[in-house]
């Protein structure tokens, strides 16, 4: 992980350094993979709180991923002169680690619109039980808050 600490911007002037921020960079891409991939594993079985348990390493990975990308843009030069190999290599990993984290992106999404489906059909449950009905058609009793007056919120307990 970088250095937090320093605050002067790294300069590559070496074979070694340049090999080093390589292994760096990916070393912290290859560990937000297993954390996304464990997230997405867990979200697919329904585990919500267990694939969102490790957020704050994921957020403290991902900045660290996005500092040691622009350090290696402000040293592509120095890196495509001394680590030209471990340029190509970073590029192929950052392909496939974007492919990993489009995956993780669609399988949060579908977690969220199966979510907000649950908890719309619900919602819609909830109001039909609490309409009244005259002569077998339902009924709306006038409200000014544009509801029916045995309307009332929606309550969802998280320790579920």
């Amino acid at each position: 992980m970088p250095r937090e600490t320093d605050a002067k911007p790294v300069r590559i002037g070496d074979r070694a350094g340049a090999e080093a921020l390589v292994a760096e960079v990916m070393a912290t891409m290859q560990a937000l993979a297993e954390i996304l991939a464990e997230e997405s594993g867990h979200v697919r079985a329904g585990r919500l709180r267990e694939g969102l348990a490790q957020s704050g390493r994921k957020s403290a990975l991902a900045a660290a991923y996005m500092l040691g990308l622009e350090t290696a843009k402000a040293n592509a030069i120095a890196l495509a002169r001394f680590a030209p190999q471990g340029v190509e290599t970073l590029k192929a990993a950052h392909r496939r680690f974007m492919a990993e984290v489009e995956t993780n992106q669609m399988v949060l999404a579908t977690a969220r619109t199966v979510s907000e489906g649950l908890i719309k059909s619900l919602a819609d449950e909830i109001g039909r039980a609490r309409t009244p009905t005259i002569y077998g058609a339902p009924s709306v009793s006038p409200s000014p808050y544009g509801r029916g007056a045995r309307s009332g919120p929606l309550v969802l307990s998280r320790s579920l």
